[in-house]
């Protein structure tokens, strides 16, 4: 790589900065390796060059790059949320032109597109049918508009909850074409509550809401999801249930050990289940709908699914996702960024981090390093009170303050975000994919 950074300055192309033209000539080499086991020859002759600078002429435009997470926040909303695997970004990418998104291979017909999808969805949550929207506030949207429009949903006040971007229960039941009918108190609701509510024959379903970025705690309480169920069993009116997180695998995971799995909510006797495909999940955006086909069915033909549908990439690379799930909890743990990161032990990222300094302490003589103990998240709502014990870089730099270097950090490329702790810049090991001779390289350049 040093001789082609060589090469690539001799021929004026670190006009734009080493650091870019390292990411260019990565980018292009690994393209030449993909032909190359395509069967393509290539050489490092002056047509690499050519696609090298083509590259060059790209990367400066993009406002959305690929960042550097040192935040400890493993699940972080502004950040993306989870970091998809390679199996799924490899999904993505074959699709990226054309793909066999609905169309029959057998009769070179029009074939139904969220088929496979809703196989695996039905398949990982044990119920009978599946579907997917472009993410979950849509999923809640969809089911509440397809049930319950023009009539009235049961919802505690304790779920009327209001998550980042201005989400807002009550809003999104008004969009829906629903009316509100709220029960209980801030703190309690009871079953007698809810069979209250139910005597009124304009109710069209029970809407539960997972809490999200908030607990509640002390005097409190509420009927467990069987008791519900059983009472809109008897009275025939359908229980959803906007589960939020979605775990299948993981929830042996540090951090999650108060999130309730898709599989057990089903269990419980919900009708329908919604959650994401980018928090627990770790997949792409998406909102998933799980549960009994008649409904799922009602959902699927109302004119708002085709609007909610998702792009062929999204598809791709959610199936990849849902597929390594049904692999099995090991698979799925070792393969899906998120939950990998998660089930980090601190013995881990303390060797991590070790190596990390030494690295840092040799390729960047301007920025001391301290290794520590400190603190991430889940998050994107996820056990919002449950801190994550991990290991940090304390970074200084002399003649700039945390806050300045931070700033650097984030305009380098690819940015890199941390947090600031005391007088230093943080970064959380746990969230940090790159490499210690990388990480060192980054900060290096961040000075340049």
């Amino acid at each position: 790589m040093n001789e082609l950074l060589e090469e690539g300055a001799g021929r004026g192309l670190d006009h734009r900065g080493r650091t870019a033209l390292h990411h260019a000539i990565r980018d292009e080499l690994d393209a030449l390796r993909k032909d190359c086991s395509d069967g393509i020859s290539r050489e490092l002759d002056n047509s690499f060059w050519e696609q090298v600078e083509g590259r060059l002429a790209l990367l400066p435009a993009m406002s959305l790059v690929g960042a550097q997470n040192g935040t400890g926040v493993v699940l972080h909303t502004n950040l993306g949320r989870a970091p998809w695997a390679s199996e799924a970004i490899t999904a993505a990418n074959q699709v990226a032109q054309y793909g066999t998104v609905e169309i029959s291979r057998e009769t070179g017909g029009r074939g139904r597109r969220d088929k496979t999808i809703a196989q695996l969805l039905a398949q990982l949550s044990g119920t009978e049918d599946g579907l997917a929207v472009n993410n979950n506030a849509a999923a809640v949207l969809l089911m509440l508009s397809s049930l319950a429009q023009e009539r009235k949903v049961v919802v505690a006040r304790r779920e009327l909850v209001e998550i980042g971007g201005s989400y807002r229960m009550p809003e999104v039941i008004s969009a829906a074409g629903a009316t509100m009918l709220e029960i209980g108190t801030t703190n309690r609701v009871h079953l007698s509550d809810y069979e209250s509510a139910l005597e009124d024959p304009d109710v069209a379903c029970l809407f539960k809401a997972h809490p999200s970025n908030f607990e509640i705690s002390g005097f409190e309480g509420e009927p467990s999801l069987e008791e519900l169920a059983s009472l809109c069993h008897e009275r025939g009116v359908p229980f959803v249930y906007d589960l939020g997180s979605g775990v299948f695998n993981g929830a042996h995971l540090p951090g999650l050990s108060g999130e309730p799995t898709v599989p057990s909510a089903l269990e419980a006797g919900c009708d329908l289940v919604s959650f994401s495909g980018d928090k627990l999940l770790g997949g792409p955006q998406a909102g998933l709908i799980v549960g009994a086909t008649p409904l799922v069915e009602k959902l699927r033909r109302n004119m708002m699914t085709r609007c909610l549908r998702l792009d062929k990439t999204i598809l791709a690379a959610l199936e990849a996702t849902l597929r390594l799930h049904a692999l099995g909890e090991e698979v799925a743990c070792s393969h899906i960024p998120g939950l990998s990161m998660l089930g980090r032990a601190v013995e881990q990222l303390q060797k991590t981090a070790d190596l990390m300094a030494s690295q840092i302490v040799q390729s960047c003589p301007g920025i001391s390093v301290d290794v520590a103990s400190c603190e991430g998240r889940v998050g994107s709502g996820a056990s919002p009170n449950e801190p994550l014990p991990s290991i940090g870089l304390l970074l200084q730099v002399e003649g700039f303050s945390a806050e300045d270097f931070a700033l650097k950090l984030r305009n380098g490329t690819p940015p890199i975000f941390s947090r600031i702790q005391g007088e230093a810049v943080l970064l959380d090991v746990r969230t940090l994919s790159a490499t210690p001779e990388e990480l060192a390289f980054l900060l290096s350049s961040s000075l340049a």
